[in-house]
C-alpha cells in the first residue's frame, strides 16, 4: 500500500505545497490532489495538517484521507480543537476518560466517520502537556494499528 503524508511544518517533505507556493486556494488544491495522484499514494494520512482538504483531493480520494485526533470524537473535535487547546477542554470539563480518535476526512472538521479510538485515563493532577504527552503515544500507536487493518 503507497501512502502518502501531508504532515505539520516539523514533518519531511519532498514537496512544499501551501498557501506560499500557491496563494489561490483552488490552485493550491488542484496541486496537492495532483502531487498525491502523481505520487501514486492509495491511503493519505494528515500528521498535524491543519487545513481543510480541498474539493479536488477529497473527490479524488474519496474514502483515501485519514486524519488522527487527540480525543474521542465527536467530543472536542471541529474547528480550533487541536493541540492542547483539545486537552485544557478536556481537563476544564471534568472528564476521566479522554484518547485518540482516527476518522475518515471529510469536508469538516473533525467529522468524517471514526474508523478506531482508543481511550486515555485522565489523571489527578495531570495538566494539558502531561495528558497531551500519553494521549500522542496512543495516537501514534492507533493510527499504525488502522493501518495495519487497512493493509490486510
Amino acid at each position: 500500500m503507497r501512502i502518502a503524508v501531508l504532515p505539520s511544518h516539523e514533518g519531511t517533505t519532498l514537496h512544499h505545497l501551501s498557501s506560499c507556493t500557491h496563494p489561490d486556494p483552488d490552485a493550491l488544491d488542484a496541486a496537492i490532489a495532483m502531487t498525491l495522484i502523481d505520487s501514486g499514494a492509495e491511503i493519505v494520512i494528515l500528521a498535524g495538517y491543519m487545513r481543510k482538504i480541498g474539493p479536488r483531493t477529497l473527490r479524488a480520494f474519496h474514502g483515501r484521507i485519514l486524519n488522527t485526533h487527540p480525543a474521542l470524537l465527536p467530543k472536542f473535535g471541529g474547528q480550533g480543537m487541536y493541540g492542547l487547546h483539545v486537552h485544557r477542554a478536556v481537563l476544564a470539563a471534568g472528564d476521566a476518560v479522554t484518547g485518540a480518535s482516527v476518522h475518515w476526512v471529510d469536508a469538516d472538521y473533525d467529522t468524517g466517520d471514526v474508523i478506531a479510538q482508543r481511550e486515555v485515563a485522565v489523571e489527578p493532577g495531570d495538566t494539558p502537556e502531561t495528558l497531551a504527552a500519553r494521549v500522542q503515544t496512543a495516537e501514534r500507536a492507533l493510527l499504525v494499528d488502522v493501518l495495519r487493518r487497512l493493509s490486510v
